[in-house]
């Protein structure tokens, strides 16, 4: 190699080393701590949401949360149904329209002018003797004489011969409810069929008695004799004589069914009963009612079926939701308020106040929650406690006997933090009390609140909907997810109609899962060393 080679060889290992002691430099400075562009410094909330995200259970959990909220609160909103909407359904019911009954026992009536002196007790001593088959018997020191003018027509009369009443099995029944006549004509019309007279005069008239027990004045029918009794329901309703001879010949020939058209409508189908035990015909006839829509199957209308109230169950879920979300969330800040104040007085003083405010704590541990909660629920049904003023007592109560536990908690904290060096200086500055407590000492506790508020609310939330199932909860028309599972007390919805307590059993599942998730989410990011 000559000496021109290797003085440019030379020159170029010195440009390459100085090239790469510049690099060197450049990259020190690039890399420099000094650098802000290049450090990245989080603060604590941003490492403990970091350490959250992280944390794949508490992400599901938190999803299953944003999803619920917006389920309850965005969702009861664009819901196109209220929470207390009523929905109906027109449906063909078998209806009680009348009933027939066989007259095998005595009517009692009275002659025209002696119904004063033919009532109450006395017939009740007419019938007694009736049936014993005697035909004298006194009635406050007088003699009453039982004369049988037929077989199954009977006559009262008193001491001096006067015809009181009478009483028969046989019932006359006027074609038209225009035309009428009193007891004595009834009575004429009874003696004549039993005497098999063809005819009978009443107030100057004659009348004519026909075999069938057609009654006809002038050549017109205007009533009938017959045994059986045949009466609408509705006692604006007149029967006449064709559908009272209808029904006995459909009840002769043993027929459940029969037709018949009332004048000026159309044609109804009838269906006759026989009930044994009041030995009574009942005809029934099918009408078009309007009900409530009750337990109906899902459908495009209503996604997830109605309740047992004739209400969208999807929209009662999401009202439900809102409600049993909120007494979740009131419940905890009254506990949380609670303990701070109790907790916080208690760690920062110690001694007799310390004391105090423990035993009060221990005392409220030995209170028997659920017995008290159920009592004050059954007071509150007793009293008749307006809804809205039931679930504001239901929040009181709830978050003034949950409080003892973050009251020990935060009292715990502030001991041990009381004696750190800030607090020195707190009292060196001269800052009053209740700022040092309030200000300096509970916001160092916050973290650990928000992991026992969030793992509390699941807790919460499963009271409340067990109560609720008992009955002594929310009600009605308030919806909550524990009364919807209510339902399930009735066994027949509970194995038929699965579509009204799965779905508010399986929110309510979630829910509190996700609020456990979210927690131990929480109590692993403000404390890595927990999961060690």
């Amino acid at each position: 190699m000559n000496k021109q080679d290797k003085n440019s060889k030379k020159f170029e290992l010195e440009l390459n080393a100085d090239n790469t002691e510049k690099d060197t430099e450049k990259e020190k400075v690039e890399f420099s701590l000094n650098d802000d562009r290049r450090v990245k410094t989080l603060s604590p909330g941003a490492m403990v949401m970091k350490r959250f995200f992280r944390n794949r259970l508490a992400v599901t959990g938190l999803t299953i949360l944003v999803f619920m909220f917006l389920f309850s609160f965005v969702g009861g909103v664009l819901s196109p149904y209220t929470e207390d909407q009523f929905f109906y359904r027109t449906e063909t019911q078998s209806k009680v329209f009348g009933g027939v009954r066989e007259l095998t026992g005595y009517m009692y009536s009275a002659f025209e002018g002696q119904e004063e002196n033919f009532k109450g007790t006395l017939q009740g001593f007419f019938n007694d003797n009736l049936d014993r088959g005697k035909t004298e018997f006194t009635y406050r020191k007088t003699q009453f004489t039982i004369e049988a003018v037929a077989e199954n027509l009977h006559v009262l009369k008193n001491a001096e011969g006067t015809a009181l009443g009478y009483a028969t099995v046989e019932r006359i029944n006027f074609t038209s409810p225009d035309k009428t006549y009193g007891a004595n004509f009834n009575y004429a019309a009874v003696v004549a069929k039993n005497s098999e007279q063809p005819f009978f005069e009443y107030d100057g008239k004659n009348f004519v008695l026909e075999e069938d027990g057609s009654i006809l004045e002038e050549g017109n029918e205007i009533a009938y004799i017959n045994r059986y009794s045949v009466n609408a329901v509705d006692a604006n309703i007149f029967l006449p004589r064709d559908f009272v001879a209808t029904t006995l010949e459909a009840i002769d020939n043993k027929q459940t069914e029969f037709t018949y058209t009332f004048e000026g409508k159309e044609e109804q189908t009838y269906t006759l009963v026989f009930d044994a035990e009041k030995e009574v015909w009942d005809i029934r006839q099918g009408k078009d009612t309007r009900v409530y829509d009750i337990y109906s199957e899902p459908s495009a209308e209503h996604w997830l079926g109605t309740d047992g109230n004739g209400m969208d169950m999807l929209t009662r879920l999401m009202y439900g939701g809102r409600v049993s979300l909120v007494i979740g969330f009131i419940v905890v800040f009254l506990e949380c308020i609670l303990g701070i104040i109790m907790g916080g007085i208690s760690g920062y003083f110690g001694g007799w106040v310390d004391n105090l405010i423990m035993r009060v704590v221990d005392v409220f541990y030995c209170i028997p929650s659920t017995p008290i909660l159920i009592m004050i629920g059954a007071m509150m049904d007793a009293e008749r406690v307006e809804p809205e003023i039931r679930m504001l007592y239901l929040m009181l109560i709830l978050g003034f006997l949950g409080w003892p536990g973050v009251a020990r908690m935060v009292r715990g904290q502030i001991l041990s933090l009381r004696e750190q060096e800030f607090m020195t200086a707190t009292e060196a500055c001269g800052i009053r009390v209740s700022r040092r407590i309030f200000r300096h000492l509970v916001p160092n506790v916050i973290p650990q609140l928000i992991v026992i508020a969030t793992m509390g609310l699941g807790s919460t939330i499963i009271t409340e909907a067990t109560l609720s199932f008992l009955g002594l909860g929310v009600k009605f028309p308030f919806a909550s997810w524990g009364n919807i599972i209510n339902d399930v007390n009735n066994t027949f919805v509970l194995t038929s109609y699965w579509f009204i307590w799965i779905p508010a059993g399986i929110c309510l599942l979630l829910t509190v899962l996700a609020f456990n998730l979210v927690g131990d989410g929480l109590r692993d990011a403000f404390d890595p060393k927990m999961k060690r």
